[in-house]
This record gives C-alpha cells, sequence and structure tokens, in this order.
C-alpha cells in the first residue's frame, strides 16, 4: 500500500474531525479555552492590565456587596432565564431575560471585578430545566409557532458563596489600581462553577456521542499520516532493490550477516536509527499540527 494512500486517508480522517468539533459552534471554542488557557493568581493581574493584553485565567471566590436572592432565597450575583424552541437537535433560544449585579472574584485579600455584561456564550454552569411544549407558553414563544412544539426554560445562576473559574482579558477599571476581567483578544469572557474538565463535558451534553466520534477520527488521521510519512522515509532510504543474478558471483570476504564491508556491526544499524528518528519527528511534526488546527495553545 502507497504512501500517498495513507496520507489521503488521513488528512480525510483530520478534516472530519475538526468538522465533528467545530459543529458544536461556540461551545467548541468555550471548551478549548477551558482546556488551554493559562491560570494565573489574581495578585499578579494587575500587573498584567498595565501592559499588553493578555487572555488568562483565575480562580477564587465569588463576592458581590448587594446580591440579590432567587425563590430559594440563595443569594445570587447573575441569572439568566431563557426560552428556547427545538429546532431539529439544537435548541433556538426565543426570549432571554437578565438579572445581575456588579460582583468579583476574590482570592485571599485580592479581588477583580466581572464585567457580567460580557457573559455570553462563555457562561458555563449547571442549568436549571423546564421542558413542556409552545402551549404551556403561548405568550413567551414566536405567533404562529406549533403548540405542539417542545419548549423548555434553561436557567442559569452564578451564587455569592461559589467559587469560579474566570477567563478574560485583565484591563484597568475605572478608579485607581483596579482591574475589571472582560472579554478581548476576539475571545468571549468566561465563567465557570465547575472544574474545567467538567465544564467541558457539560459544554458536549447535548452531543455526546460527537466527541468520541471527533476524537477517534482524529486518532485515526494522526496514525494514518504518520504511516504514510514512515513508508515514505522507509522507502527514500532503502531505495529499490534488484532481484537476485541467475549467475553466480564472486565470494566476498567478511562477515556474511552484514552488508560485505567486512566484519563488524550486524545488518543496517544506520538506517534502523535513522527511521526511528524520522518517526520521532514525524510524530512530533503531527502533533503540532494537531494543536495548532484545534486551536489548543496558552496565552
Amino acid at each position: 500500500m502507497t504512501p500517498l494512500l495513507f496520507l489521503v486517508v488521513g488528512l480525510v480522517a483530520l478534516a472530519v474531525g475538526i468538522i465533528a468539533l467545530r459543529s458544536f459552534g461556540p461551545n467548541y471554542r468555550v471548551g478549548r479555552l477551558l482546556a488551554s488557557a493559562r491560570i494565573v493568581p489574581v495578585d499578579d493581574l494587575a500587573a498584567l492590565a498595565a501592559g499588553p493584553q493578555r487572555y488568562v485565567g483565575i480562580r477564587g471566590r465569588v463576592d458581590a456587596e448587594e446580591p440579590f436572592e432567587d425563590d430559594a432565597h440563595r443569594p445570587l450575583v447573575y441569572r439568566r432565564a431563557r426560552i428556547q424552541v427545538q429546532d431539529g437537535d439544537i435548541w433556538r433560544t426565543v426570549d432571554e431575560h437578565i438579572q445581575a449585579v456588579a460582583f468579583e472574584v476574590r482570592e485571599g485579600l485580592t479581588s477583580v471585578a466581572i464585567e457580567h455584561a460580557d457573559l455570553g456564550d462563555g457562561l458555563v454552569v449547571v442549568p436549571r430545566e423546564s421542558v413542556g411544549t409552545a402551549a404551556d407558553a403561548p405568550d413567551r414563544v414566536p405567533a404562529g409557532t406549533d403548540p405542539t412544539t417542545p419548549v423548555r426554560l434553561w436557567v442559569e445562576q452564578v451564587s455569592a458563596v461559589e467559587h469560579a473559574t474566570v477567563m478574560g482579558v485583565p484591563r484597568p477599571g475605572p478608579e485607581d489600581g483596579s482591574v475589571v476581567m472582560r472579554a478581548g483578544m476576539g475571545r468571549p469572557l468566561i465563567l465557570t462553577t465547575l472544574e474545567p474538565p467538567e465544564a467541558i463535558r457539560l459544554l458536549a451534553s447535548d452531543r455526546q456521542r460527537r466527541p468520541l466520534f471527533a476524537a477517534i477520527a482524529l486518532a485515526v488521521g494522526m496514525v494514518a499520516i504518520g504511516i504514510a510519512l514512515a513508508l515514505a522515509l522507509l522507502g527514500a532510504v532503502t531505495g529499490t532493490v534488484a532481484a537476485a543474478s541467475p549467475d553466480p558471483s564472486a565470494g566476498v570476504g567478511g562477515d556474511p550477516r552484514s552488508s560485505g564491508q567486512g566484519p563488524g556491526l550486524v545488518g543496517e544499524p544506520l538506517v534502523a536509527i535513522a527511521l526511528v528518528v524520522g518517526i520521532g519527528l514525524a510524530a512530533a511534526g503531527l502533533t503540532y499540527l494537531y494543536v495548532r488546527m484545534t486551536g489548543g495553545r496558552r496565552a
């Protein structure tokens, strides 16, 4: 089997895997940033805010001077309620209501304000869900919606007693010495009250089989391309092998286990070493290519 066939199979598999990941829309980007952004101490944000923009993450406890209560009397700093209508295999938002107060994330004695107006797709918390049909909320769905259309109330909220991970760009605040975390550098402001691996699983919860399919496609693609490079390197090193001549040849002195150059190393060790090094370099190159294509880079 020629290296070209393995190369084509590998490139097609990589393309399929990347398309499957991109099909998650904004959730894919948020998950990618959760997996790759650098976490820094809150104490370092003042220096970072004074310099060039950097996209970083922090961890700390959510705090607010004037939180508001929900129906269960929990002190909240942010609450977003969405009415969503099922459209095929996705949920489309048709109505949204946000209630929020100024809040910050505190680590020890240092705190940083969070620009809650920048929170959009970057809010990743365990939602509260209520499912029904359009007939249950005729005044909250677009006119003409089929009464049997599935509808859900999707509520996301952040409490003042939770610990959170926030990712964004630290910028100088309106007060001297203050810092505000906000969206920037073309990237969203992210806030999650979950550990990053749990948050990433939550982002893919609506399409649980697709991440596995994408991972398999990417793995097959990288293995196939690695085999193609190894076969191409092997062919370049060994060259064309001629068939045996029917005529007897003169005897050649030396070790019969070697290439006729006399006693020495058995076989072709330099070729074997070159293949091992080449496969290692190919694996490193494919890993770098995968990281670049999936955006898994640190700020």
